[in-house]
């Protein structure tokens, strides 16, 4: 199978400028991010560092009452690994009040309303910091969906958008992230056993080189199927349905554009 290999150095370059100039543009010089102690996350606090040095990085860890102990204990050891500014914000209370009301609620509801909490969060202790949000969805999760609308989905910067996971893991291990966490399952840990294949149904390494044919050589599945004869017909189907069924989450918020002749008559 083809692996899609970087240039680890030269995105790391790009990425630190990228993110220098997006906060000149914006006159911050703060950044604040949500650190769960995952992949993504700490890739991006490793980015925030360089970019804009620890004392002016923040990380925030949210974790509900679900939220395993070895993944907050690695959000600190992050925290201490790049000596950034670090805060600690339980939101079981205010999650498990509301759901007081809607004991039928599943996993998934409950699943975003956590996400768009601790983007909620964020974006006031983004004020308290005169800091900016930066977000940590690699291409990945972004084309699958694989993640809530105005919850992490809501970053107004973000720095791996351009990076599909297995791409993330290479810039990780340039920078020098934790054995730990380079080798956790993948997981958002908005409830129990999502991870990698058994939350999808097939991995990142097979979802990449899909993604890739398909998003970046805007190939047909019937081509990508010919193309990659590792991956089964079945998974690549089910991946690009996957991308056409959350197109919804990748568009801006509509407003009715209304004709004059209607507006004004």
């Amino acid at each position: 199978m083809k692996e899609l290999k970087i240039n680890p150095e030269r995105v790391r370059d790009f990425l630190v400028e990228f993110l220098r100039d997006e906060f000149k543009k914006a006159n911050f010089q703060n950044a604040i991010f949500g650190m769960s102690g995952g992949l993504d996350s700490t890739v991006v606090g490793y980015l925030c560092k360089i970019a804009f040095g620890r004392t002016n990085t923040y990380g925030i860890i949210l974790p509900y009452k679900n939220t395993p102990k070895t993944s907050v204990d690695h959000a600190y050891m992050v925290g201490r690994t790049l000596g950034i500014r670090y805060l600690r914000f339980n939101v079981t209370p205010q999650i498990d009040y509301y759901f007081q009301n809607f004991p039928q609620a599943d996993k998934i509801r409950v699943g975003n309303k956590i996400a768009r909490e601790r983007m909620s969060i964020l974006y006031d202790l983004s004020v308290h910091f005169n800091a900016l949000v930066v977000g940590s969805t690699n291409k990945s999760e972004f084309y699958l969906g694989y993640g809530t609308l105005f919850g992490d989905l809501a970053w107004l910067i973000n720095p791996l958008g351009d990076l599909f996971k297995t791409e993330v893991y290479q810039l990780a291990e340039f920078l020098g992230v934790p054995k730990e966490i380079l080798e956790k399952k993948p997981s958002a840990e908005l409830w129990e056993d999502q991870t990698d294949e058994g939350e999808l149904g097939f991995t990142y390494k097979e979802c990449d080189i899909v993604l890739h044919y398909y998003v970046e050589k805007n190939m047909s599945p019937e081509e990508i199927v010919n193309q990659v004869k590792e991956i089964d017909r079945d998974k690549i189907y089910k991946i690009i349905e996957q991308v056409k069924k959350t197109e919804f989450k990748r568009r801006p918020p509509r407003i009715a554009r209304i004709p004059e002749e209607i507006k004004y008559s």
